[in-house]
């Protein structure tokens, strides 16, 4: 393994999107981060989930300054009656001048849980979309089960100032082709790629790699061999891999895109 990540000291990758402060990783995020350098995985991204998880989000990115970038954002499923109050929390921890965030994010609509909140989860979407052009950051889209329902918003809600990634993407060709037209919108590829039955392969075939940034969704969705144990951010090669099958180019070609990608969407290359 060493030798073969020597042969690669000119690339790095960048996961998009992984929760490492989360309590799967309380024992050994030293060691998670160490292994992901090692997998030279230098730039880590980390989505917020609602007010509480802020502090052990932005300590671990205190810690590693420069490996991990804070993200601020209510992820859908944690939308209750009472979301606004989590947002003007945030836009006050945005407006501190020591806090710096390189999204909104983890941002969208869940109807795989619950369908009932789908009027709240809207309005909290559309909010955050809102904070984000006003704070000019991107924001990272969850989507399961509600790919027209955020659609819609995004195509009334875009425009020059908004920019971001569908993450952990696993639609069809005709979805994707809607979000590259967005035009300032990228695919977030992750594990599900590396599955059996998905067909995320095909999908990608007729979608350029200029388009694509990749992202673990630690702990989750672990790609293959791992699949169903705790994923982290050094399993993002085994997608860049993937990537290199679907795409017949170079690990070194599926680095640089996809890295390129990332810190233009987060505007990393200036951290």
């Amino acid at each position: 393994n060493n030798y073969f990540y020597s042969r690669f000291v000119n690339m790095y990758f960048i996961d998009t999107h992984a929760h490492l402060f989360a309590k799967e990783f309380n024992n050994d995020n030293e060691q998670i981060i160490n292994r992901a350098i090692d997998a030279n995985v230098k730039k880590i991204i980390l989505p917020n989930i609602n007010d509480s998880s802020i502090l052990p989000l932005t300590e671990m990115c205190k810690k590693y300054p420069k490996n991990c970038f804070p993200m601020i954002g209510l992820h859908p499923c944690e939308v209750k009656d009472d979301f606004t109050n989590q947002l003007d929390f945030f836009e006050k921890w945005l407006n501190d001048k020591k806090n710096k965030a390189v999204g909104i994010g983890e941002i969208g609509i869940d109807l795989y849980w619950d369908k009932s909140s789908l009027k709240i989860q809207e309005k909290a979407f559309e909010a955050q979309i809102k904070l984000a052009k006003k704070f000019k950051l991107p924001i990272a889209i969850h989507v399961r089960e509600s790919f027209n329902e955020v659609f819609k918003i995004i195509d009334a809600l875009n425009d020059e100032k908004l920019k971001g990634v569908f993450h952990c993407f696993t639609g069809n060709e005709k979805q994707a082709l809607h979000i590259i037209n967005y035009k300032n919108f990228k695919l977030g590829i992750g594990g599900v790629l590396t599955f059996k039955n998905s067909q995320l392969s095909k999908t990608l075939k007729n979608i350029p790699l200029k388009h694509i940034v990749l992202e673990t969704d630690s702990p989750y969705l672990a790609p293959h061999p791992h699949r169903g144990k705790r994923n982290e951010s050094s399993y993002l090669i085994l997608i860049a891999k993937k990537l290199t099958e679907i795409y017949n180019v170079s690990l070194e070609e599926i680095a640089n895109t996809t890295t390129k990608n990332a810190e233009d969407l987060f505007n990393l290359n200036l951290r």
